[in-house]
């Protein structure tokens, strides 16, 4: 049997507290040999005690086998609680209505919707996929066989098939690599400041040229120590009893990663006098490095830059870095909190009980669903049993999402296919030990292993190639040479695809489009905020908060560049809508990016300014923030209605200044910041398209 297709469906869609998605690091060889251990067990556990359902029990390994062990442990938690509910949710189902086919149908149809629903408005959905995926798959089994024993016997296989290679996972995990997050939070704590040290010694000494460093970068960066930190603290009391300390320096380190990327690209040849000033903030740098990786307050072991010596033409960005470092020292010192953590998400979203999409959505799948279960029936082709269990796989809340999923399933499935069919013809035949199918399966399960580490855009494909591969070589205890099941496998997997994209498409469309622009909304709102934000001078922990503010603005970018890829994905009929719905997103997506950065250099000029800038300048600056900041606010109220017609935000003007004037620098960030907002596209979709961004009339 191919009961092992109950659990496609990747922890990162299901729930978000569930997905950890980091940037690249050397912990995902960590995972894969993690995983690529377990698996080996796993295979020789199963066939020399004959546990049937191997396939499955390889593709659990794979799903709770996660980045860290918090989530490895949670992971574990949810699939023990989601089995156990399925098995025995599908067992009272068969003792009430096995007589019954008509009844049965019914009520598992109820049940499924039911879990549906729950999967789409619970924090933890990924109990209730588990269940509804098992229900309407043991309706399969009913059909192979009219023996109530075998049936329920291959039900509770099902259950141990499960749960011992969880077991065994949570076990390796543990005990033999574990991957801790303090530790992980550390290395990634360590590998920026490291990175922000080789721009400085490039810039000091003439070294190498280091890597650059992009937004991007920065972007993913400031998320990964946010993820980790969540995890670390959920690991080890004295991180929660710390958060607040810990928090401000993911902000310190996150300034001075991107305050390096500034250095690099804004001083060519440095002075006598910046190369001192370099050194000074490469010293301080090593000594937080150290501080953090020791877990120890963080003292600044040199003055950091004065005022009369910010003036003698010291970059702002190493003014600010420098700041950025006196003020988590003082923070340190003092031992302030930041304020309480942030309340954790509810368990149940907010609209669940009046958004009618949720209801529509769980209709939509039942309805692919039994569709996909009346023509494998009605053909008699019982191979193609993957059709029904792709229409739930590739049911995702979007479009664009659901057609990430079925592309990645499709790639995985083929991949794995040929892998198989190779190894039927080729390798099967000269087989005659259980290390011989070693040597043979843990070189696709370590590939299969290193995709499913990597990022969204290939995981799913990784779990994908190695469940069909196990299906086809490994289902049976013994050699195969059928090849039909590959065959049969890859019509289910296109057919259901194909069934759920007609469904999805013909009622109720469920698109990114809205979501992507409120989420944009939401992205513009933060970066307003930190342009009203009180220029701090002297006040240390007023760095810190806006440190941390910062952090809360990459993170709203991240989401909205995930919410984009998946648009950009989306099947439409209505050609160049979705087109123009990007274009206009992206533009708005990279000038909020631009404004928040340049709002970021007018306020590190307004900090290093000296005593020799007249007041009524620096007011007149502070005007131009305000009204930059209404000018967002206002771009932003007119996204969030619908339908949105949002203007491009008229240009402010700002006087220009000669360049030997001490207040030249102000005026010159005040005139970026005017022209970055100026910048953003009027959105307005209901105009025709042509390729280009429509401009309606500027704001009065």
């Amino acid at each position: 049997m191919s009961f092992a297709d109950m659990l496609p469906q990747t922890l990162r869609d299901a729930g978000a507290f569930l997905r950890v998605e980091l940037a690249p690091f050397p912990g995902r060889v960590n995972v894969m040999l993690r995983a690529l251990l377990t698996s080996a067990i796993v295979i020789v556990t199963s066939l020399a005690l004959e546990v049937p359902e191997l396939p499955l029990s390889l593709l659990v390994v794979f799903y709770v086998t996660q980045s860290n062990v918090v989530i490895t442990r949670l992971v574990g938690l949810m699939f023990i609680v989601g089995s156990t509910l399925a098995i025995g949710s599908s067992i009272l189902l068969l003792k009430f209505t096995f007589d019954y086919p008509l009844i049965r149908i019914v009520v598992a149809s109820a049940l499924f919707f039911g879990s549906v629903y729950l999967m789409r408005v619970l924090k933890i959905g990924i109990v209730f996929f588990i269940v509804a995926i098992v229900i309407i798959y043991v309706q399969t089994f009913v059909d192979q066989t009219d023996q109530a024993e075998l049936l329920i016997r291959a039900v509770l296989w099902v259950w141990v098939a499960v749960n011992y290679p969880i077991a065994l996972t949570l076990v390796i995990n543990s005990l033999l690599l574990p991957a801790e997050p303090q530790g992980q939070l550390k290395a990634e704590l360590e590998r920026q400041l490291m990175a922000a040290d080789a721009h400085l010694t490039y810039l000091i000494d003439g070294a190498p040229v280091p890597a650059p460093i992009t937004l991007p970068d920065v972007q993913k960066g400031a998320l990964t120590l946010q993820k980790l930190l969540k995890f670390a603290t959920m690991r080890d009391a004295h991180y929660r009893d710390t958060q607040a300390w810990h928090l401000a320096s993911i902000a310190t380190v996150t300034r001075l990663y991107l305050g390096a990327r500034e250095l690099s690209a804004s001083v060519q040849r440095p002075t006598a006098v910046q190369r001192s000033v370099l050194d000074e903030l490469r010293l301080n740098c090593r000594a937080l490095a150290t501080a953090l990786g020791a877990d120890e307050p963080y003292r600044i072991g040199r003055v950091a830059i004065s005022g009369a010596t910010a003036a003698m033409d010291i970059p702002d960005t190493a003014v600010e870095m420098q700041r950025a470092l006196h003020a988590l020292s003082d923070f340190g010192r003092r031992g302030e909190s930041t304020g309480k953590p942030s309340a954790e998400e509810p368990m149940v979203v907010q609209d669940a009980w009046t958004n009618p999409a949720y209801a529509r959505f769980s209709l939509k799948t039942l309805l692919a669903v039994l569709v996909s279960y009346v023509f494998y029936n009605a053909t008699d082709w019982q191979g193609v049993h993957t059709i029904m269990l792709t229409c739930l796989i590739v049911a995702l809340p979007s479009l664009g999402a659901s057609a990430q999923r079925a592309l990645l399933r499709v790639a995985g499935a083929l991949g794995g296919s040929a892998l198989a069919l190779f190894v039927i013809v080729f390798a099967i035949p000269q087989l005659d030990s259980v290390v011989g199918l070693l040597l043979m399966a843990l070189p696709v399960a370590a590939f299969a292993a290193w995709l499913a580490a990597g990022s969204e855009r290939v995981s799913y494909a990784g779990v994908q190639l190695l469940f069909t591969f196990s299906l086809a070589v490994l289902s049976q205890f013994g050699p195969t040479t059928n090849l039909t099941d590959i065959r049969d496998r890859m019509v289910g997997i296109l057919l259901g695809v194909g069934v759920a994209t007609v469904i999805q498409l013909s009622f109720w469309r469920e698109g990114d489009g809205d979501a992507l622009r409120l989420k944009l909304v939401s992205m513009l709102r933060p970066v307003s905020a930190l342009l009203r934000f009180p220029v701090s001078g002297t006040a240390e922990t007023g760095q810190v908060s806006y440190a941390q503010q910062q952090l809360q603005a990459w993170a709203v970018l991240g989401d909205c560049e995930a919410i984009l890829a998946r648009v950009a994905l989306e099947p439409n009929w209505q050609e160049g809508e979705e087109a123009s719905l990007t274009m206009k997103a992206q533009a708005v997506l990279a000038q909020g990016r631009e404004i928040m950065l340049a709002g970021d250099a007018l306020r590190q000029a307004l900090d290093a300014c000296d005593a020799r800038v007249p007041l009524e300048v620096l007011t007149a600056v502070r005007v131009v923030e305000e009204q930059v900041a209404a000018c967002l606010d206002l771009y932003a109220n007119e996204l969030s209605v619908n339908p949105p017609v949002a203007r491009r935000p008229r240009r402010i003007e700002v006087p220009l200044k000669p360049d030997d004037s001490p207040d030249a620098s102000l005026w010159a960030g005040a005139r970026r910041l005017a022209g970055e907002v100026a910048g953003l596209p009027d959105w307005d979709l209901a105009m025709p398209s042509s390729g280009v961004l429509h401009r309606l009339p500027e704001h009065d």
